[in-house]
């Protein structure tokens, strides 16, 4: 079964990203970081987002990214499906922070339990299509507005969403050009798939 094993984000100064995720969200391996000036305007297309177990560490992560130098998107707030907010990072990438659970069992930690790729596409039932053929195993599925793959051991999951849908999840107009400014590394690659998401050949991770 094909999966994701690493996540690259094409930033104008990695240092400077290394630093932001690094006190925002903790992250370190999990997400790569490459120089890169690919023009891009307005929504690239894809929002990471982060699972956690309470809203109060949804808040805690929250916090952290503003204090960090993220803008605010959406304000962290109750749903229908959970507790969750929006920020953008300086690098430009959209992060959601969210929770199924709506009362706090314990006190804030900054345990992230999942990281999930969104892509937002312009055909979720092509896009789908085109993945299985790729080797990606469905594990969920709403007809044309949803789908989820089979994460087995990868440290990131891969869904699909309609791409206005995700913009307006995550408050932004669906309108952008140019690079997504992403890479997917993974066992299946290397191809681009119909929206233009590139991925590659999966590589060890750098050591410093």
């Amino acid at each position: 079964m094909a999966s994701i094993e690493s996540v690259t984000l094409d930033v104008a100064d990695p240092a400077a990203a290394s630093r932001f995720y690094t006190a925002a969200f903790g992250l370190d391996t999990q997400i790569r970081l490459r120089a890169s000036e690919a023009p891009t305007t307005g929504f690239r297309g894809f929002t990471l987002a982060l699972t956690v177990s309470q809203p109060a560490t949804v808040n805690s992560l929250v916090e952290a990214a503003l204090d960090a130098g993220a803008t605010p998107l959406k304000p962290a707030a109750k749903s229908l499906w959970g507790y969750g907010g929006v920020v953008q990072a300086p690098d430009g990438t959209i992060w959601k922070v969210a929770t199924s659970a709506k009362k706090d069992t314990g006190p804030a930690t900054r345990q992230i339990d999942e990281i999930v790729l969104l892509l937002g596409v312009a055909d979720v039932v092509a896009s789908k299509r085109f993945y299985v053929d790729q080797g990606l195993a469905v594990a969920k599925s709403f007809g044309r507005m949803y789908v989820e793959f089979a994460a087995g051991s990868s440290p990131v999951n891969l869904a699909l969403y309609r791409r206005r849908a995700l913009a307006k999840v995550v408050g932004v107009s669906p309108d952008g050009t140019g690079s997504h400014r992403l890479m997917i590394g993974g066992d299946a690659g290397p191809f681009t798939d119909p929206d233009g998401f590139a991925w590659e050949a999966a590589s060890p991770a750098r050591t410093p």
